[in-house]
C-alpha cells in the first residue's frame, strides 16, 4: 500500500467514523478523556471527538454511534448510518428520543455508572448525622474543645425510596451496619435487597416514613415522584429523622423542607440535589446548620468514563449481533 493510499484510508475513516464523541462535557470531566477511553476499549474502531459545532455537523451524519449529553435534532435527519445514541446521562428527558427512534436509532443511557459513588456518599451522610460529625466540624472552626453527645447508626431503620441501581447499591452497603431496611419500588413483588419492600401507594409510604430514622431518596423524577416528599410526608417522619436526597431536587417540596428543618420537625437533611438547582446564594437552606449541601457531586468518581466506556463497548458489539443492548431506553420497532 502506498503512502498516498494510507492517507486516503485515514481520511475515509475520519469522515465515516464508527463513534463520534460530542464536545459538551459532563460533571467537569474531559470529553477528550472519554474519547481516549473508548479507543482503549475499541482499538479496532474509529473514535472521533467532535471539538466544535462545525465538526459535529460534519461528523454526526456519517457516524454509526454518537455519544454525548444530547444530539441536535436537525442533525438526525441526515444521519443515515446512525444506529445508536449513547447518552452520557442517566436521564434522557432532554434527548430527542422520539425523533431518534423514528429515524431507526436506538437510545441508551449511563444508568448505573454513578451508583457506587452516590451510595457511598449517601451512607457517609447518614453516618455524619449519626455521629454528629457536623457538630464536631462546627466546634473545630471555633477552636472549641467541648464534648458533645452522638448517636449510634446500628439498630436504625433506613428507608430507601427507589430500588434501581443506586438504591440497590445503597442497600448492599448497608448490610454490614446492622440496620433494618425498607425499600420502595414501583413493583414490590420484584423484591430487592431490603428487609421489607413496599410500593409507592400513599398509605404504604406514610407507614414506612413513620418508622424511619433515615430516608434516602434514590428514585427518578417523574410524574409519580415529583413532590413525593411534601408537607404531609415530612410531618409523618419522626422529629429525629434525617432525609437524604441523592436523586433529584423536585422530589422534595423545598419550602416544606425548610419549614421542617427550622421548626425541629426534622433533625436534619443532606442534599446533593436541590430545587431550584443551582441553589441561589441567598436561599435559606444555606443558613441551616442541620442541612448538609453538596453541589450535585454524589456521582463523581475517577471511574466515570471507564464504566460508561464499558457499556458503550458492549453495545457496539451488540450492534454487530453479539448480545443485547445494555441500558436500553428506546429502540426502533
Amino acid at each position: 500500500m502506498s503512502e498516498h493510499e494510507s492517507v486516503d484510508d485515514d481520511r475515509t475513516a475520519a469522515d465515516h467514523p464508527d463513534i463520534v464523541v460530542l464536545r459538551e462535557g459532563t460533571e467537569g470531566l474531559s470529553m477528550a478523556s472519554y474519547a481516549e477511553t473508548l479507543r482503549e476499549r475499541l482499538p479496532d474502531r474509529t473514535v472521533v471527538l467532535a471539538r466544535t459545532p462545525r465538526e459535529e455537523r460534519e461528523l454526526v451524519p456519517n457516524a454509526r454511534v454518537v455519544t454525548g449529553i444530547t444530539v441536535e435534532a436537525d442533525l438526525i435527519a441526515d444521519a443515515d448510518r446512525l444506529e445508536l445514541f449513547a447518552c452520557t446521562f442517566a436521564g434522557t428527558d432532554h434527548v430527542p428520543v422520539e425523533r431518534l427512534v423514528d429515524h431507526g436509532v436506538a437510545v441508551t443511557n449511563a444508568g448505573g455508572i454513578h451508583a457506587p459513588g452516590i451510595a457511598e456518599q449517601s451512607i457517609a451522610n447518614m453516618l455524619v448525622f449519626a455521629r454528629r460529625l457536623h457538630e464536631g466540624w462546627r466546634r473545630k472552626s471555633n477552636a472549641e474543645w467541648r464534648h458533645f453527645q452522638s448517636f449510634e447508626f446500628t439498630g436504625s431503620t433506613v428507608t430507601v425510596i427507589g430500588l434501581g441501581s443506586i438504591g440497590q447499591e445503597i442497600l448492599q452497603r448497608l448490610a454490614g451496619f446492622e440496620v433494618d431496611t425498607i425499600g420502595v419500588r414501583y413493583t414490590p413483588s420484584k423484591g430487592g435487597p431490603a428487609d421489607e419492600v413496599i410500593g409507592f401507594e400513599t398509605d404504604a409510604i406514610h407507614d414506612a416514613l413513620a418508622r424511619s430514622d433515615y430516608v434516602v431518596i434514590a428514585c427518578p423524577l417523574n410524574d409519580l415522584t415529583r413532590g413525593l416528599i411534601g408537607e404531609a410526608e415530612l410531618a409523618t417522619l419522626p422529629p429525629h429523622a434525617v432525609l437524604v436526597n441523592a436523586a433529584r431536587g423536585g422530589i422534595v417540596d423545598t419550602d416544606a423542607l425548610v419549614s421542617a428543618l427550622r421548626s425541629s420537625g426534622l433533625r436534619g437533611a443532606a442534599l446533593d440535589v436541590t430545587d431550584p438547582e443551582p441553589l441561589p446564594a441567598d436561599h435559606p437552606l444555606w443558613d441551616l446548620e442541620n442541612c448538609l449541601i453538596t453541589p450535585h457531586t454524589g456521582g463523581h468518581t475517577p471511574k466515570h468514563w471507564d464504566r460508561l466506556a464499558d457499556i458503550v463497548a458492549d453495545n457496539v458489539a451488540a450492534l454487530d449481533g453479539d448480545g443485547e443492548l445494555r441500558n436500553l431506553v428506546a429502540a426502533p420497532e
